[in-house]
């Protein structure tokens, strides 16, 4: 402490030493109300800061902060062993220019000799820490004691020692100066007021104030060294607080005291090339001598085993596998021996750097990174809000450590801008490697804290009174049986929701009362691991009903919250074909690593039941429509092969085939409806996903003679360009299949349908559906698949189901005859408005 307060107070002057000290201790005092927060939350273990913030962040962040830690606490062993070093060599080297030492001066100096003073004054702490904490209590307490004589000695020399004159010899330069103490003096105190940065004579470079803060920083950074013996304290969260907060107060006062005391006492020179003065002016100058390096000592000693506490808990975390597994290993009293000895060898090569400054830059920018990031912690931790943050200790506000966070990243930069953006760079780095490479933790992460936090909040602000259809989006709840038979469909649903709410839905067909517990918890993990390997953002939502019908209504009521409910529903096609096993398939699940999940069970036999009749698949359909949600049927999808069918090199490009009329409803071909202009915009969307880009949106324009062909496919290429959708269109000629048509309704009860049409949104098909032959249908099936080249896939209308639902089976029957044999195709109803020509 006397030391480093001579030196800062030498070259910085007394009102800058006091704002170093103020802006130092500024930072660690709210880094230490985040510290003393944490600690007081729960159990700690080994690893100090690490380990509060690897378990409040995650193990990305506290992986990283931890090697980061590591290192500044292995720079900083290093910089107090060359420290002692440098005040050993001044005590007893041979002076400067003199081959041979004379009285006590008797020890070489040079490079090599002074890393081998230093090599064996590291080997004395190691001696030290593989003995154990115990050993090492007991001795810093001692060093505590002595430290506590000196000080006190040191006070008392300031009021009892005379005026006298200080030789000081100048290193590198033949001759002396002389320092003076005056002992108490006001021209002496207004000499020293101000700032005067000199050259540092033990590296010869010229100081400055963030050089100086830098060397400063260094001697406040032992309030970690407390939290970073977590592990070996029997009451880390009652001794934390109480010891930091009391080093933390004590060193502040001694620091302002002894800088007040040296500006009113000595001169300029004395403080600036003698930062060993204190001997001269001390009462028993040997006691300054030992003070010096027993507190220098101790001060190796806690950041050597501190780094080798941070290093075993990294280690036992198993972030970086392997290549720590070495440190692990403990000695029979539980002593991370392997650690301390690792933690040596690092320790060992920074001391081939050679001198005091030249690291202290790094190392400060290194713990004030540290000290941000237990800020964060302790903030994120704050604006999580979760019930289970309460900590003992309430002397902190998110305003606390957000002050914290802000005075570590200025003084970094302030400090040594190169240092902090390559520390910075260093962590990110980490960050990444952690993230891609560490296993899962099952710590909890702070993100999803947030991340729930905020999506609750812009949830309640996301008003659906405030919906306007130029920012409408497709949110879709596809029903899946069983996913081994639809991965395809899964991943087409994931390219048409365009940034949606996409949700799985599943209905278990079992009742809760006749149950133990409930079924779907097991399930939801395979689910879940579904979703990443297929890599679709979809949510996954599964119910107990007595029908598939009653659980997809369930699911419509209540899936989504607020602003994100499902608008569209999507099913696959209920036909007789025996559902293939795409996951087996699928390109997630190729490779030797991937198994298919193992919570789905095997797909149904041909021969085996299905789990709802047609009758109530159609009646789920009708369900959707009354309920306002629009309604996609997706069959042959798990035909579509999309990863060759849009990378293929072969020309032309794919294509999108769009069908905007009902084709089972030739009276009545309407091209601006409300679900021909849905069914316009789901192709859009579509084409707008990345992997859809190359792929090009025909439009078939379906006209009859004397019908001005022209005219329509002009109206529908204003139309396409009030829309902003860029689409070919082609005329289809289709007399000799509305002639079938018209045939069957000759003679019919009430004459053609035509004449019974309602308005749009409440047609159709009492009749018509009956009046519509399945010659008609097969000859419109056969219209559409006629259409060359093959799409990659199509989109048709779908129609309303009909009122009668006796005639469901017909119904589906049709739909079943129009797209048989077209490859993937999509049939679209829609009942809400979903284009806009506004800006």
């Amino acid at each position: 402490l006397p030391s480093l307060a001579g030196f800062v107070v030498g070259h910085a002057g007394l009102y800058q030493a006091l704002a170093m000290f103020a802006v130092a201790y500024f930072i660690i005092g709210m880094t230490v109300l985040s510290v003393c927060a944490i600690a007081t939350n729960g159990a700690l273990d080994a690893g100090g800061a690490y380990y509060m913030i690897s378990r409040a962040l995650g193990p990305e962040f506290g992986g990283s902060i931890g090697i980061m830690f590591f290192l500044a606490n292995v720079c900083g062993s290093a910089l107090y062993v060359l420290g002692l070093v440098e005040a050993v060599v001044d005590s007893f080297g041979i002076p400067p220019g003199q081959e041979a030492g004379t009285g006590v001066h008797v020890l070489p100096q040079s490079y090599w000799y002074e890393l081998l003073y230093g090599t064996v004054l590291l080997a004395l702490c190691l001696l030290v820490c593989l003995v154990g904490a115990s050993i090492y209590a007991k001795a810093t307490f001692l060093i505590f004691l002595i430290v506590a004589v000196v000080l006190g000695t040191i006070l008392v020399s300031f009021f009892a020692t005379r005026p006298l004159t200080v030789p000081i010899r100048l290193p590198n330069l033949n001759g002396t100066d002389n320092g003076l103490f005056t002992g108490f003096s006001l021209s002496t105190l207004r000499d020293n007021l101000g700032g005067n940065y000199g050259v540092d004579y033990t590296t010869g470079q010229m100081m400055s104030f963030s050089s100086v803060f830098a060397v400063m920083f260094n001697g406040c950074t032992g309030i970690m060294a407390g939290s970073n013996m977590s592990g070996d304290l029997k009451r880390p969260s009652y001794s934390i607080p109480r010891g930091t907060i009391s080093a933390v107060l004590f060193t502040y006062l001694v620091y302002n005291l002894l800088a007040f005391l040296m500006c009113a006492t000595c001169n300029r020179i004395l403080l600036q090339k003698d930062y060993g003065f204190l001997r001269d002016i001390s009462i028993f100058p040997p006691l300054v001598t030992v003070g010096i390096y027993a507190a220098t000592l101790s001060a190796a000693m806690s950041n050597l085993i501190g780094a080798s506490r941070i290093l075993y808990a990294l280690a036992r975390d198993d972030l970086f596998g392997r290549a720590l597994a070495l440190a692990k290993k403990t000695s029979a009293s539980g002593n991370p021996v392997m650690a301390v000895i690792l933690s040596w060898l690092v320790v060992q090569v920074v001391l081939f750097s050679g001198k005091l400054n030249t690291i202290a830059s790094v190392v400060t920018t290194f713990f004030l990174l540290v000290y941000a990031t237990v800020n964060l912690a302790c903030l994120a931790l704050e604006w999580a809000s979760a019930p289970n943050f309460r900590p003992t200790f309430r002397y902190f506000t998110w305003h606390t450590c957000l002050l914290g966070i802000a005075g570590c990243c200025v003084m970094m930069f302030l400090i040594s801008p190169v240092s902090a953006s390559a520390s910075l760079g260093f962590l990110l780095l980490l960050l990444l490697a952690l993230h891609y490479l560490s296993p899962s933790s099952t710590w909890g992460y702070i993100s999803q804290a947030l991340i729930f936090h905020q999506v609750r909040k812009y949830l309640l602000m996301l008003d659906v009174r405030k919906d306007h259809v130029k920012f409408w989006r497709p949110q879709m709840l596809l029903m899946v049986q069983n996913p081994r038979g639809s991965a395809r469909l899964i991943d087409f649903v994931n390219d048409l929701k365009k940034s949606g709410l996409y949700v799985l839905g599943h209905v278990e067909l079992q009742d809760l009362d006749m149950l133990p517990s409930d079924p779907l918890q097991p399930q939801q993990e395979s689910w879940l691991s579904l979703v990443d390997k297929l890599n679709v953002k979809a949510f996954v939502s599964l119910t107990l009903a007595p029908s598939v019908r009653h659980g997809v209504r369930q699911l419509l009521f209540t899936s989504g919250l607020g602003g994100m409910r499902p608008n569209t529903l999507v099913l696959g096609f209920y036909d007789d074909e025996a559902p293939q096993d795409g996951l087996a398939r699928h390109p997630a699940f190729t490779s030797a690593r991937e198994e298919v999940p193992v919570g789905f069970p095997p797909l149904r036999t041909p021969t085996t039941p299905k789990l709802l009749s047609a009758q109530e698949y159609v009646g789920i359909v009708a369900d959707a429509l009354k309920m306002l949600r629009n309604v996609l049927l997706a069959r042959q999808l798990e035909s579509l092969d999309k990863a060759w069918e849009l990378r293929r090199a072969a020309s032309p490009a794919p294509t999108i085939h769009v069908w905007p009329v009902n084709l089972l409803r030739p009276d009545s071909a309407r091209y601006a409806d409300t679900c021909s202009l849905f069914l316009l915009q789901m192709a859009c969307v579509l084409n707008m996903a990345r992997a859809w880009r190359r792929a090009r949106l025909r439009l078939f324009l379906c006209v009859e003679a004397g019908t001005m062909p022209h005219a329509q496919e002009e109206k529908l290429r204003q139309l396409l360009k009030d829309l902003r959708i860029q689409a070919q269109i082609q005329l289809v000629p289709w007399d000799a299949i509305t002639r079938l048509h018209w045939q069957t309704c000759q003679g019919s009860p009430g004459g053609p349908a035509g004449e019974e049409e309602e308005e749009e949104g409440i047609v159709n098909f009492p009749t018509n559906t009956a009046q519509v032959s399945d010659e008609y249908v097969c000859a419109a099936n056969k219209l559409v698949l006629e259409q060359s080249p093959a799409p990659t896939v199509r989109f048709l209308y779908l129609p309303r189901p009909p009122a009668d639902t006796s005639l469901y089976p017909l119904y589906l029957h049709q739909l079943e005859l129009l797209t048989r044999g077209l490859g993937p195709t999509v049939l679209v109803h829609g009942v809400s408005a979903v284009t806009s020509t506004q800006l």
